[in-house]
This record gives C-alpha cells, sequence and structure tokens, in this order.
C-alpha cells in the first residue's frame, strides 16, 4: 500500500510488487516473499499464484490480496496491470522453470520490471528469445540467484577483482545434496524431474547452475568449453541426478564442478575454492559467515562478516552484528533491496551498477546446462558452451 500523500514521490514508497506462481505448498514463493518485505522495499499487491483458478484465488486471499487483484492467469494480470494507474511496477516469476519464458515475456512487453528466479528457463531457445525480449524492453529483468547475495561471497568477489589472489589458475565448486535419493512423492520433487517442466537438466539445472553462476560470480570469468558426464541413479528417473564436470575458461583457468541430488549426509552442501598464483579462497554456504583466505606461505586467515578485514563495500549487505548468523533470506534480501535501488533510478532516468545477476548471467546458465546434457550425450566429450 502506498503511504498516504506520496504517491507523487516514488522514492517514497515501498515498490507495488507482483507475484507469478508461488501459491498454495509452494516453498519458493514464500522465500521471495520475505525476502521482498526484509528491508521494507516492496509491496505485495497482485499476484497470479497458480495455474489452477481455485488455488489462485485461495493463496491470494490468504496473503490479503484484494480480490480484483488475484488472477488466474499471468496473461490476465500483465494485461490489467498495466493498464491501471497503481497497477505493479515489478513482478517477481517463481514457477517452474518451463512457465518462466512466457511469464518474463508478458510483463516485460508491457513495461513492468522483473525478478525471476533461476534457471533463466527450461531450454536454451527460449532463453535466447527471453534475452532478445529483455534487450528490447525498457523493462529492467533481474534473475534471483541468491547466493550472489551473501556477504562473504560478494568479499570474496572483491578480493579476486583486486588481486589478492593473483590469476586464477584453478576453481572447484560442488553443490551436493540428499533429498532425491529416492523417489519422492511431493510437488517439489515432481515438477523437477519431469524434462517437460524442468529442462533437460535435473540437478544440472536445479543446482549445478548455481554452483557454475557462483564460480563465475566470483572469478568474473566464464567458461568456453566442458566436458560433462552425467548420471541419473534413480531407476526410471528421466533427469539427471547427479554431474560431474571439467570446465575450461576463457582466462585459461581450469575447473571442476559437481551437482548431485543422490549423495547421502548432504542438506545444501554448496562450496567452492578458488587458487590463484598468490593464495587462495574457501566458502561454505551451510557456514556463510566465513570466508577463509591463505596467501600463498602464510597462515590460513578467517574472514568473518562484518569483522576485521572486510571491505567497507559489503557493509550495504550486512544488517547484524558479527556472530549472528546471516543466510539464506538475507542473500535472497540483498538482491530484491538493490534491485529495489536499480527500479528506483531507472525511474528517475540513471542507470546504477549493481550486482543482481541479470539476463546475460541467465543465458550463461542455460548455456551450462545444454552443454552439460550434449556432452554427456557424447560420453563426456569436450563441447563448447553456445555462442
Amino acid at each position: 500500500m502506498a503511504i498516504e500523500g506520496k504517491e507523487d514521490n516514488p522514492e517514497s514508497r515501498p515498490i507495488r510488487l507482483g507475484m507469478v506462481g508461488g501459491g498454495k505448498d509452494a516453498f519458493i514463493g514464500a522465500v521471495h516473499r520475505l525476502a521482498s518485505r526484509i528491508d521494507g522495499r516492496y509491496d505485495l499487491v497482485a499476484g497470479a499464484l497458480s495455474s489452477t483458478p481455485e488455488k489462485a484465488q485461495e493463496s491470494g486471499r490468504a496473503l490479503g490480496l484484494k480480490e480484483d487483484r488475484i488472477y488466474s492467469s499471468f496473461e490476465d494480470m500483465a494485461k490489467r496491470e498495466a493498464r491501471l494507474k497503481d497497477g505493479i511496477e515489478a513482478v517477481a516469476i517463481v514457477t517452474p522453470n518451463h512457465v518462466h519464458y512466457p511469464a518474463a515475456k508478458a510483463f516485460l512487453k508491457r513495461g513492468i520490471h522483473v525478478i525471476c528466479d533461476k534457471p533463466l528457463t527450461s531450454t536454451l531457445p527460449d532463453a535466447k528469445k527471453l534475452a532478445k525480449a529483455a534487450e528490447a524492453s525498457d523493462s529492467l529483468f533481474f534473475l534471483t540467484h541468491n547466493y550472489t547475495g551473501y556477504p562473504m561471497v560478494r568479499q570474496a568477489k572483491e578480493m579476486v577483482a583486486n588481486g589478492d589472489l593473483g590469476k586464477v589458475r584453478v576453481i572447484q565448486v560442488e553443490y551436493p545434496q540428499d533429498w532425491l535419493t529416492v523417489e519422492q512423492n511431493n510437488k517439489q520433487a515432481d515438477w523437477r524431474t519431469d524434462p517437460a517442466r524442468s529442462g533437460a537438466g535435473g540437478s544440472t539445472g536445479d543446482i549445478g547452475t548455481h554452483a557454475y553462476n557462483l564460480a563465475c560470480f566470483i572469478t568474473g570469468m566464464t567458461a568456453d568449453s566442458l566436458a560433462a558426464d552425467l548420471q541419473s541413479f534413480v531407476p526410471g528417473r528421466q533427469v539427471d541426478d547427479n554431474g560431474h564436470v571439467l570446465l575450461r575458461f576463457e582466462s585459461g583457468a581450469r575447473g571442476m564442478l559437481w551437482c548431485s541430488q543422490v549423495a547421502p549426509g548432504n542438506e545444501n552442501n554448496l562450496k567452492i575454492r578458488v587458487y590463484g598464483e598468490k593464495g587462495g579462497l574457501e566458502w561454505h554456504q551451510e557456514n556463510p559467515n566465513y570466508l577463509y583466505y591463505t596467501p600463498f606461505g602464510e597462515a590460513l586467515r578467517v574472514l568473518t562478516r562484518g569483522g576485521a578485514g572486510m571491505s567497507e563495500n559489503i557493509g550495504p549487505s550486512t544488517r547484524i552484528p558479527p556472530g549472528h548468523p546471516e543466510g539464506y533470506l538475507e542473500g535472497f534480501a540483498n538482491l530484491y533491496k538493490d534491485a529495489a535501488d536499480v527500479i528506483r533510478a531507472h525511474q528517475q532516468g540513471e542507470d546504477l551498477a549493481n550486482l543482481v545477476p541479470g539476463i546475460g548471467d541467465g543465458l550463461a546458465g542455460v548455456r551450462f546446462v545444454d552443454a552439460c546434457v550434449r556432452s554427456s550425450a557424447r560420453n563426456a566429450a569436450w563441447v563448447k558452451l553456445d555462442g
């Protein structure tokens, strides 16, 4: 709800936000709603929260949306909200992957900014079409690779950029989980293991894209080619549930990436190690407030969120004193906060630099999945990432 008397000054009120997907029984929609509210920068005023009309209505009412702002389809929502004087300014898209392209396109062409969950789309052709749609639109596009919002990840990125590691030589990144070790009968597993909705990549699309994005974000590098060995260990599963990937980066660096959803004992064990000529860095998502830095020939240094040795540029990415854990929700919140700053600057005719992944990062992620699938089909042959 806009603050009374402040409608003519966009900077004085929250951004009017809509949501596609994320209704009853959905996990990630609630995460996005919480993250958008942490800094008071958004007000959820409309939603097409389910492809099932009855569930869409029920979910909207449960969130306190006005009846005339609860929609049965994202098409109806995009058309009507674009015509309203107090229509949404941005939309969060938190659906299964195959809906990302048509939903994002519908809002982009009507001048509504898009905040989309990853991966960008379920197929590479759709990713390329969405990239063109974003380029043709005056609206902004943000992709919620939430781990890029963690303060210590941003600290690592700055250290690499400042040359603290020297020229990067080796990147090792992994993201193992165990929740799909056996077949699961629930909504989250259902669409993630269905190639028609998730895309051709299973673990590669769901969590491998996070690992690849993290490697690229921290180092500022992109891969030129890869060799992938993907498996579907659970009988009858139509998408991969484990993948080993060798990476060759354009800079000459080499990388190894492992993603798995059938690794018992692992919950969300994302971690990355980066080694250069002058030192190394290591970060663990399950213990995210620490960054391990070892200059060559010296003792290990442990940097803590908000502690000594942290860059002053990272300050706005953290909210509470050191020793009080920050993590998943706050990482998402940083992306929403940064996106709000960029949207408000855009409305004033200004371009504001930010760390939120965009359409290019999303396209890179889908190219990664596509190359993994092509490589594995050729017995782990080296393939180029699509240009």
